[in-house]
C-alpha cells in the first residue's frame, strides 16, 4: 500500500460526522426474561430515542419489543436509571413494565399476546417535566416495587423520592391513591428495592445530602410482611464514609454488597442481623464505580453461588468468583472494558462490552464452557461500515503530576492507513476531559475519537485526579479542589505530550461536556496552554450551578469545591465565568436549551462576560436537547463545528465541513 504525505488535520476520512452520530451511543440495562435476553439501545436517527429489545433464545438477532416513538427511558434524578423490568408469564409469554420517556408513565405490554394490544398506563399522568417520575422497577406478584420521585412544588430541589408499589391491574393510572407508598423515612435518595429469593426480605440503598453516592450510602433491610408491607428498615451496612455502590441476593439467600470501607469498591457478604461484612475478594481494585444511576450492576449471582463481577483497576472487565475459595477467573476475549450492567440466565451471564477495536456490544458468557461471544447490540446499522484501517490504536499511559501525583491517561495518536505528515511536522493534540467528574473513560473504541484522529488531529483522554477506577484515594483527590486539580492534571498531561515530541505545543487544545466543559473552560482562565477550546453543556460558575441544577447535584459542589460559606469566594477564584477577563484563546460553546442539569443560563453568562472582547467564539445551541447531545443532526452539527473551529486556529485546510463563524464581540 502506497503512503501519502499530507499536513495533520487535512487528510480525508470515511468516518464523516453523519456516520459518528448514527452509531453514538450503547447498549444499556441488559436483562433477562426467561431464556431470552433484553436491553435498551440508543436510536439517534429516530430522535435519539431508545428503544427495547430483545434477543430470541435461538440466538437469532434482535428484535425492537416496542416501535417507535416508544422511548424506553427514565428522567428520575434527570440522568435516569433502569427504566424496565420483565417476567415469563405462568400462562406463557412474557410480561414487561417500563418506562415510557415523553409523559415518564410506567406502562405494562405483553408483546406476544394474541393481537398484540397496545401497552396500557399504570401510573397517573404527570405535568409536563415534573409530576411523577419512576425507576428500577421488579416485578413482585401483582404489583410493581420501585422508585417513586414525585415533584412537590415548581422546583427542582422540592421533590422526594420513596419506593413505591404499583398495581399491575392499571388501577393507578387514573387514581394516584392506588399507588402504596413501601417507605418514608427521610432519605432523599434511594435505589429500588431487591428481593430477598423467598420473597420475605427487601433491600436498597439509600443516601442524603450533602453526599453524593460515593462518599456514603447505607444499605437498609426490612421484612416483607404477609400482606406486602415494609416493616421498619435498618441500616446494616454503609454511612457518611463508606459507599456502598450495589447491594444483591445470592441464589440461596445470602445478603452480596459491594463497598469500598477498605478503599477499594470489592464485593462483600452482610450478615443481616449483626451487620458483619466479610470481604469475599480483598483486593486493590474497583467491583464498583458511582451510583450515577439507579439499577446499575457491577456483581450477579449465578445458580451453584458463584458470583459474575466486573473488577479490575481503571476499566474494569468480567469474571466469574467464587467466594468461598476467592478465586476469581476472567472471561476470555477480546473485550477491555465493561459497563456497569449484568444479567444472568440459568449458566449464561449477559454484559455490555467493548474493546479498541469494536464498539459497545451486548456479551453472552457460558461459565460452564467459558466461551464468550458477541450477542448484538450494536443497533440496526452495525458497525460494520467502518473500515478498521481507520481506528485509532489507543496508549494507555501514566503521567506524573503536580508533586509527583500519578495521572491516568489513554492517548490516540493520529491514525491513517495511507496517510502520513512530514516528519517534521508535529501533530495538534486535543485533551478531552471527561464528565463527571466522579466518572471515568476507558480505552475503547469511539467514533467521536476516530473522526479526529483520522483526520490527522490525536486525542488524549485524561483520568484525572477525582475519577473512579483507582480507589477511594484517588477519587478524593478532588476534594474542594475543583478547577485546580483537574485542570493541572490535564494541563500535566498536555505538557508532557508536547515536550516528549508527541504533541505540537503550539497547537493543544482542550474539550469536554458538563464537568469536562467546566475543566475546559476553567483550563483557558487558568492556563495560557491551549490555542482553543470546545466547551460543550458545561458547569460555568460554581455558585450558579448550585443554585441553577437538579436535586441530585444541588449539593455535589460542596464536596468539589467547599462549604456554603466559602462557596462565593472559591466561585469567584476558580469559575470560567467570574474570570472571563483572562480568557484570551478562541472556543466554541455548544448547548442544549432543554438542558436541566447544567441550564443554558450558565453559557449565556458566559457569552456576556465575553462581550466587547476581541477573543473569538461561536455559541451553538440545539433546541430539543438536554444533557447530553442524543439526536443524529444535533451530533453532525457539533462534530463539524468543533472540527472548523481546529482547523481554522490550527490552520490547516477543510472544505468539507461548513464553516464555523467565529465572532469576536
Amino acid at each position: 500500500m502506497e503512503i501519502g504525505t499530507a499536513p495533520y488535520g487535512s487528510w480525508p476520512s470515511p468516518i464523516d460526522a453523519a456516520l459518528a452520530a448514527s452509531l453514538d451511543g450503547r447498549p444499556e440495562y441488559v436483562g433477562a426474561v426467561g431464556t431470552e435476553v433484553w436491553w435498551t439501545e440508543p436510536r439517534p436517527t429516530e430522535g435519539g430515542r431508545r428503544a427495547l429489545v430483545r434477543r430470541p433464545a435461538d440466538g437469532g438477532p434482535a428484535l425492537p419489543v416496542l416501535p417507535a416513538p416508544w422511548n424506553v427511558r427514565s428522567r428520575v434524578t434527570e440522568y435516569g436509571g433502569l427504566p424496565w423490568a420483565g417476567t415469563e408469564r405462568p400462562s406463557g409469554g412474557p410480561l414487561v413494565v417500563f418506562v415510557h420517556f415523553a409523559d415518564q408513565r410506567l406502562y405494562a405490554y405483553e408483546p406476544d399476546a394474541p393481537g398484540a394490544p397496545a401497552p396500557r398506563a399504570l401510573t397517573p399522568v404527570s405535568m409536563v417535566g415534573g409530576g411523577l417520575r419512576w425507576v428500577d422497577p421488579v416485578l413482585r406478584g401483582a404489583e410493581v416495587w420501585c422508585v417513586l420521585e414525585e415533584f412537590t412544588g415548581a422546583g427542582p430541589t422540592e421533590v422526594r423520592r420513596v419506593l413505591a408499589a404499583v398495581p399491575l391491574d392499571g388501577s393507578a393510572a387514573e387514581d394516584r391513591s392506588r399507588v402504596r407508598e413501601l417507605t418514608d423515612d427521610g432519605y432523599r435518595f434511594t435505589t429500588g428495592p431487591r428481593i430477598s429469593p423467598d420473597g420475605r426480605q427487601a433491600a436498597w440503598l439509600v443516601w442524603d445530602h450533602p453526599r453524593m453516592p460515593w462518599d456514603g450510602t447505607e444499605l437498609r433491610l426490612a421484612e416483607v410482611t404477609p400482606d406486602g408491607r415494609l416493616a421498619q428498615p435498618r441500616t446494616v451496612l454503609g454511612g457518611p464514609e463508606e459507599a456502598v455502590a450495589q447491594v444483591e441476593w445470592s441464589r440461596d439467600g445470602a445478603l452480596l454488597a459491594v463497598s469500598d470501607r477498605g478503599g477499594w469498591w470489592n464485593p462483600y457478604r452482610v450478615d443481616p442481623e449483626t451487620g458483619e461484612a466479610v470481604n469475599l475478594c480483598p483486593r486493590e481494585e474497583e467491583f464498583g464505580g458511582a451510583l450515577w444511576k439507579s439499577g446499575l450492576r457491577w456483581i450477579a449471582a449465578l445458580p451453584g453461588g458463584l458470583i459474575a463481577v466486573l473488577h479490575g483497576q481503571g476499566s474494569p472487565v468480567l469474571g466469574v468468583l467464587d467466594p468461598e475459595s476467592g478465586d476469581l477467573v476472567d472471561a476470555a476475549g477480546p473485550w477491555t472494558a465493561w459497563q456497569p450492567t449484568l444479567a444472568v440466565c440459568g449458566d449464561l451471564v449477559y454484559g455490555v462490552a467493548a474493546s479498541p477495536r469494536s464498539p459497545y456490544e451486548v456479551v453472552e458468557l457460558d461459565t460452564v464452557t467459558g466461551h464468550a461471544r458477541a450477542a448484538g447490540g450494536r443497533g440496526p446499522s452495525g458497525a460494520d461500515r467502518v473500515d478498521p484501517a481507520y481506528y485509532p490504536e489507543p496508549l494507555s499511559r501514566t503521567f506524573s503530576g503536580r508533586g509527583g501525583r500519578e495521572i491516568h491517561a489513554h492517548v490516540y495518536p493520529p491514525h491513517h492507513p495511507t496517510l502520513r505528515a512530514r516528519a517534521v511536522e508535529l501533530p495538534p493534540y486535543v485533551v478531552w476531559a471527561h464528565g463527571g467528574p466522579t466518572d471515568h473513560v476507558p480505552p475503547v473504541l469511539d467514533l467521536h475519537i476516530a473522526y479526529f484522529t483520522s483526520r490527522g488531529i490525536g486525542v488524549v483522554e485524561v483520568n484525572y485526579g477525582g475519577s473512579t477506577g483507582y480507589g477511594r484515594a484517588y477519587r478524593e483527590r478532588l476534594r474542594e479542589q475543583w478547577g485546580v486539580v483537574d485542570v493541572e492534571d490535564c494541563a500535566s498531561v498536555a505538557r508532557a505530550l508536547a515536550a516528549e515530541g508527541t504533541a505540537d505545543p503550539d497547537r493543544l487544545a482542550i474539550r469536554g461536556g458538563s464537568a469536562g466543559g467546566w475543566t475546559a473552560a476553567a483550563s483557558l482562565a487558568a492556563t495560557g496552554l491551549y490555542a482553543c477550546a470546545a466547551i460543550i453543556y458545561p458547569v460555568l460558575d460554581l455558585a450558579g450551578f448550585a443554585a441553577e441544577t437538579h436535586d441530585l447535584e444541588s449539593r455535589y459542589v460542596e464536596g468539589l469545591a467547599g462549604p456554603p460559606q466559602t462557596l462565593a469566594l472559591i466561585s469567584r477564584e476558580r469559575s470560567p465565568v467570574a474570570r472571563a477577563e483572562r480568557i484570551t484563546a478562541p472556543f466554541l460553546l455548544l448547548q442544549g436549551l432543554d438542558d436541566p442539569v447544567c441550564p443554558p443560563a450558565q453559557a449565556e453568562r458566559l457569552v456576556a462576560a465575553m462581550r466587547g472582547r476581541s477573543v473569538r467564539h461561536a455559541y451553538v445551541t440545539f433546541e430539543g436537547e438536554g444533557h447530553g447531545f442524543r439526536r443524529a443532526d444535533t451530533m453532525v452539527r457539533a462534530l463539524e463545528a468543533e472540527l472548523s473551529l481546529y482547523a481554522q486556529v490550527f490552520r490547516f485546510d477543510r472544505t468539507d465541513i461548513p464553516r464555523l463563524a467565529l465572532s469576536e464581540r
